[in-house]
């Protein structure tokens, strides 16, 4: 029996434009950025094979899905291109499971197969199976919860509690200093171990099971936020989804907040502002935002305010952006606060307003508020500092200023020294991307930054 023809890619090839011996000369150069040596053969013979029904390995799926998206200037997934049927992606959790079972189940598929999935690190984005919930979700999610049969005789006590928290903060330090990828087995396992088995046990109170799983669900919260940053987005979507669900159980209206934040982000960096904005707006309304410290509302005002920068809301994204200056400004320094706000402050804020006046075309006050977050960064965290060093060469190449843009990525290099990041290696890809014309009409700095910068993509 013949192959059917992949009649999804032929038409986004189509749409894009391209012949398809053009189309692989994109593949191939898109596949020398990310270092996919196996790629660098790719012919006309091989896009007419994959048009035909051939199924490509992951990576040229992905590759292929990336080139096509930078060719439309828009997100295309590997479900648009009809390449999503052999992929072992699982399925999005309903609202309806129960997040510790889907824990433990998403935990041991995550440990086993990190590396294929981080192929997969272009797939479709969405949401569509996420109610996001209302007040009264609070009410039933908290009665599943104490519904729910103990599984093991364990009696779970405050100080449980405090080592799942203590265990959190050593995870999330970890992340800001080396980026997603480092410590990231450790951190699933001891979820989907003594997490999962601490969720299964007795609790002496109502007050105790709600805190530990509100501990669980920040973790839960960081094993997503850790595969965002590796760049995995799929297997992302599904932690942050678990860890919702498991803040709605503990009644934490501000983390589930905190987390539908993270999902926002998510949504902004994968091109879909319409979707970011919606779920910024879910992590504001009622009590997530109404019971958050001051800080923590600055943190989801700022989200809200890049998906509406995204969005070509530029007066919504403005008053936002007043808005979260504001709270930032009444946030409390006597330490009554949660602790993953910790990171939080002058210099983050500083980042993400320039990313929206970037998004919004004001490339000079982009500039002014990167360097902001650069000087009032306090505490050295790498990957951070990496990815805004990044950022800032970006919006000074595309003002003309090139010297001052390879100064600047020359310092980002020096950074990401040691990080294992997915968004500080995109960092890296996008400076090359931007040195290309500068290249192609001669040397010069130009060209050593950009060989660091291939070395830089070789090492990861």
């Amino acid at each position: 029996m013949g192959r059917t023809r992949n009649v999804k890619l032929a038409a986004v090839i189509a749409q894009a434009g391209l012949s398809q011996a053009r189309l692989a000369t994109r593949v191939r150069s898109v596949a020398v950025e990310h270092g996919v040596n196996e790629l660098a053969g790719v012919g006309q013979s091989h896009i007419a094979k994959w048009v035909g029904g051939v199924v490509p390995e992951p990576s040229g799926a992905r590759i292929l899905a990336e080139t096509l998206s930078r060719t439309l200037g828009r997100l295309v997934t590997l479900a648009d291109i009809g390449l999503t049927a052999d992929t072992d992606e699982l399925e999005l959790p309903a609202w309806s499971d129960d997040p510790l079972t889907t824990l433990v189940t998403l935990g041991s598929k995550d440990m086993v197969d990190m590396d294929r999935r981080h192929l997969l690190a272009t797939s479709a984005y969405s949401v569509a199976a996420l109610a996001l919930p209302d007040d009264q979700w609070f009410e039933r999610a908290a009665d599943r919860a104490r519904a729910r049969k103990p599984l093991s005789g364990y009696v779970v006590t405050a100080q449980d509690v405090d080592d799942v928290r203590e265990m959190t903060a050593i995870f999330s330090r970890r992340d800001q200093k080396r980026g997603g990828r480092a410590g990231r087995a450790a951190l699933v396992a001891y979820l989907r171990t003594d997490v999962a088995e601490l969720l299964s046990g007795r609790f002496l109170s109502e007050d105790i099971r709600r805190a530990m799983t509100s501990a669980a669900a920040e973790l839960a919260y960081l094993a997503g936020w850790t595969a965002f940053d590796g760049r995995e987005h799929p297997l992302a979507q599904r932690w942050l989804t678990i860890a919702t669900g498991l803040a709605e159980e503990a009644g934490d209206a501000p983390l589930a907040g905190h987390v539908l934040r993270a999902m926002a982000h998510q949504a902004v960096d994968l091109g879909q502002p319409q979707e970011a904005v919606r779920l910024a707006e879910a992590s504001l309304s009622s009590r997530r935002y109404a019971h958050a410290c001051w800080r923590e509302r600055s943190l989801l005002g700022v989200v809200h305010a890049r998906g509406l920068a995204a969005s070509g809301y530029k007066k919504q994204a403005a008053e936002a952006l007043n808005r979260a200056e504001s709270d930032l400004a009444r946030a409390s320094q006597d330490g009554d606060e949660p602790a993953r706000v910790w990171f939080f402050g002058e210099a983050s804020l500083a980042h993400e307003t320039a990313a929206a006046l970037r998004d919004m075309g004001d490339l000079k006050g982009a500039e002014q508020q990167f360097k902001r977050s650069v000087r009032t960064r306090q505490t050295p965290f790498k990957r951070t500092h990496s990815v805004t060093l990044g950022y800032l060469g970006e919006v000074q190449v595309q003002q003309g200023q090139l010297e001052a843009a390879c100064a600047t990525w020359h310092q980002a290099l020096d950074t990401m020294t040691g990080v294992q990041s997915g968004r500080a290696r995109e960092t890296v890809v996008q400076m090359r991307r931007a040195l290309g014309p500068v290249l192609r009409r001669g040397g010069g700095p130009a060209a050593d930054l950009d060989a660091r910068a291939c070395a830089v993509l070789a090492d990861r």
